[in-house]
């Protein structure tokens, strides 16, 4: 019999798609007879694990991607003048496709989740299948939210004022996506999704109107909530776009597709293995005596507050303080905090967004602090009453501290090789780099709590290896929603608001999301490695293959 052969179609948009691509790719090659094309513009070290198991990369750009230039801030303009670009080369990017499917003999499309690859998958005449727990056309969609992300003013162009896009603008552009996603045959729907349009009848698009317009709780309408909780195997789906073809579209509800850490990790020999391999001295090894902070925004650079503190025990915040008596506390302890954050726009090299922001000097007034790489603290500015608005800042301590005490070490995960090249000698005390190649679910198995962004990768990789999640909200990115109900209810999640990360006061939050969430942690180490989430993916991979035999005879 003939290898069964799948081209899987991976945005470039964030590691997440890619992480959860590779663990699933290793599983349909563990099927004898399988092979596997990824396909995507994300580099080749993030697909490690199942090219070392014998898939194929072709590296192509196949998707637009979201402009975030900083982790937690979406550019609406930019991403909507990037879309537009790469929609106008579409129909020359589908030949390429069509032509690439049919010369590699590919039997089935997967798509993680790029809508041209459905596209070039129905005009080859191959079943292609989604698998995600959310489509861009809702992300699009949702750039015209009359909801205001405000961050105040600031001297980077990565914080101009963020301006809803008409959505008469959007909706051509936002239909040839939802037009693509409609050519798939098949949905497996992962943990953490939102509605996917393209296949349920309910919602219809656009994605403004999902989120409750509410200044202050930021979350879906009552009736998508109620929706997200029915058997979305059993509700009403659109038909398949070509009206000749009779076989039924599907939706299977997915297990957690995830990166799972290494056999040893738990026992006492891997952990200090794994940790002495990421540069962490021997005196931090032992859990009962340290905890691990894991931090991962992408490329960043801390600069130590001046602040004698940093590690003392963190105080119970003051009562409200307006926000000249944040500022003057702030400016008091002259508390200079650099995080240099990635830009993902697709023109700029990790290099240059590093050195343009490393060239900025952090600068405190008595109106903000400002934070290279992020916006600053304090806004001032005044609020126009008539605009929802994202509230980003609460009354601080007056004593900023990273970390809850002394017993705490970091480990900054995610720098490039030129960060890492840089002097970090004025790191702040207990905080270390570790390598770009560093396997983030075994350091999530050693970690007590980690911080970062919501993203799936890490909301997924922090609910499989029981790690509570403190999390600095992206509520323009409508993806986040998703993840937030999967962590409620699956894991344990602390929003840590803008300001306070910026000031670098995570000590309360980082205890807070450790003690709901210790011993959960503590019963996973004595478990270990069960192999529980690999079997589950591998049954759907299983399944999968079964599906597109059924499809192709």
């Amino acid at each position: 019999m003939p290898p069964l052969r799948f081209a899987y179609y991976c945005s470039g948009h964030g590691f997440g798609h890619a992480t959860r691509v590779s663990a699933f790719a290793c599983r349909l090659l563990s099927i004898p007879g399988v092979e596997v094309f990824i396909v995507s513009s994300a580099p080749a070290r993030v697909f490690s694990q199942c090219l070392d198991q014998g898939a194929h990369l072709r590296q192509a750009d196949i998707d637009p991607v979201i402009v975030q230039p900083l982790a937690y801030r979406v550019d609406r303009r930019k991403s909507t003048e990037v879309l537009a670009r790469f929609l106008s080369r579409k129909d020359d990017k589908l030949l390429v496709e069509v032509d690439w499917l049919r010369r590699e003999r590919i039997d089935c499309v997967l798509s993680d989740a790029a809508f041209l690859a459905c596209s070039a998958a129905r005009a080859a005449s191959l079943p292609s299948v989604l698998i995600t727990n959310f489509t861009f056309d809702s992300v699009y969609s949702y750039l015209a939210t009359p909801v205001i992300d405000r961050d105040p003013p600031s001297i980077l162009p990565a914080t101009e004022p963020d301006t809803p896009v008409p959505s008469a603008e959007l909706e051509p552009l936002v239909n040839e996506i939802h037009g693509g996603y409609r050519c798939a045959d098949l949905l497996l729907l992962l943990p953490g999704h939102i509605p996917i349009p393209s296949f349920g009848i309910e919602p219809s698009l656009p994605s403004t109107g999902w989120i409750a317009r509410n200044a202050f709780c930021h979350d879906f309408t009552d009736e998508i909530s109620d929706l997200l909780l029915q058997d979305q195997t059993s509700i009403p789906i659109l038909p398949h776009i070509d009206p000749h073809v009779t076989t039924p579209r599907q939706v299977i509800s997915a297990p957690l597709i995830v990166r799972t850490p290494t056999s040893k990790i738990y026992t006492a020999e891997g952990r200090t293995e794994f940790l002495t391999s990421i540069g962490i001295p021997s005196q931090y090894h032992n859990p009962e005596k340290t905890k691990i902070l894991a931090v991962s925004f992408g490329g960043q650079t801390f600069r130590k507050p001046n602040s004698s503190a940093t590690n003392t025990p963190a105080r119970a915040s003051s009562p409200a303080l307006d926000d000249s008596q944040v500022v003057r506390n702030n400016h008091a302890h002259d508390l200079k905090l650099n995080l240099m954050l990635p830009n993902h726009h697709h023109n700029s090299s990790p290099r240059q967004s590093n050195q343009t922001l490393a060239s900025a000097s952090p600068i405190a007034t008595p109106s903000h602090i400002f934070v290279p790489g992020a916006p600053p603290a304090i806004n001032t500015s005044p609020v126009v009453a008539s605009t929802p608005t994202f509230h980003n800042y609460s009354p601080l301590p007056e004593e900023p501290r990273f970390l809850p005490s002394g017993d705490w070490i970091a480990v900054i995960c995610g720098l490039s090789h030129a960060a890492i090249q840089e002097d970090h000698a004025d790191l702040p005390d207990g905080f270390y780099i570790a390598p770009p190649s560093v396997y983030v679910p075994d350091l999530l198995a050693c970690c007590d709590v980690m911080l970062g962004k919501l993203g799936y990768g890490a909301v997924a990789e922090c609910v499989d290896s029981c790690a509570p999640f403190v999390y600095v909200s992206r509520p323009l990115f409508i993806e986040e929603y998703g993840l937030k109900r999967f962590l409620t209810t699956e894991g344990v999640g602390v929003e840590l608001s803008r300001a306070r990360y910026e000031l670098g006061d995570w000590a309360a939050r980082i205890d807070e999301a450790w003690m709901k969430g210790r011993m959960s942690k503590a019963q996973k180490r004595l478990r270990g490695e069960t192999g529980q989430t690999t079997a589950a993916a591998q049954a759907l991979a299983d399944r999968l293959v079964d599906w597109t035999l059924e499809r192709t005879k």
